[in-house]
């Protein structure tokens, strides 16, 4: 009998398993996330949530660092190293003209493949969009991995859809 529980056991056990999702398959997911939350944000034209995901690696451009870290980047805007802070108004305004451009009816997630010769990891997502009843394929969204992990889109070809509108 002992010998029975010894063998059942174990395959019992084997039966019980939770697969676990590794850091690789989820950062696979995770640029994909940011560009569905960032163009849900922009078709409810939530300019501060579409703040929050867009940006660079350093991060979200809403995020202006506060009175100092400002004070420095202006310091050094002066002197051609780094950019100056962007006041609220000005990440609304971007963020409008973003949103407006990307407003859609449909859209599908059809590739992503990483960005080769990048400092911080960044994916190429390509999304086919539906944007007033004008199919458009494979508008790119760069996203890129900050310090602390997130996604953010960085970059979005609008040139794909702006050659699309016709006026």
């Amino acid at each position: 009998m002992r010998r029975v529980l010894l063998v059942a056991v174990p395959l019992l056990l084997g039966g019980c398993t939770t697969q676990v999702v590794t850091s690789g398959e989820m950062a696979a997911v995770a640029p994909m996330l940011s560009v569905e939350r960032f163009l849900q944000a922009a078709n409810d034209r939530d300019l501060h949530s579409m703040g929050r995901i867009f940006g660079t690696s350093d991060g979200p451009i809403i995020e202006t660092g506060g009175t100092l870290g400002c004070g420095f980047k202006k310091f050094g805007s002066w002197f051609g190293i780094g950019e100056r802070c962007l006041t609220l108004q000005e990440v609304e305004i971007q963020m409008s003209l973003l949103a407006e451009l990307l407003e859609h009816e449909d859209y599908t997630i059809v590739s992503d493949e990483a960005v080769p010769g990048r400092l911080s990891p960044t994916t190429r997502i390509g999304v086919n969009m539906r944007i007033d009843g004008e199919d458009i394929d494979d508008v790119p969204f760069l996203v890129v991995q900050t310090g602390d992990r997130r996604w953010l889109v960085e970059e979005v070809g609008v040139t794909r859809i702006t050659g699309a509108i016709r006026f």
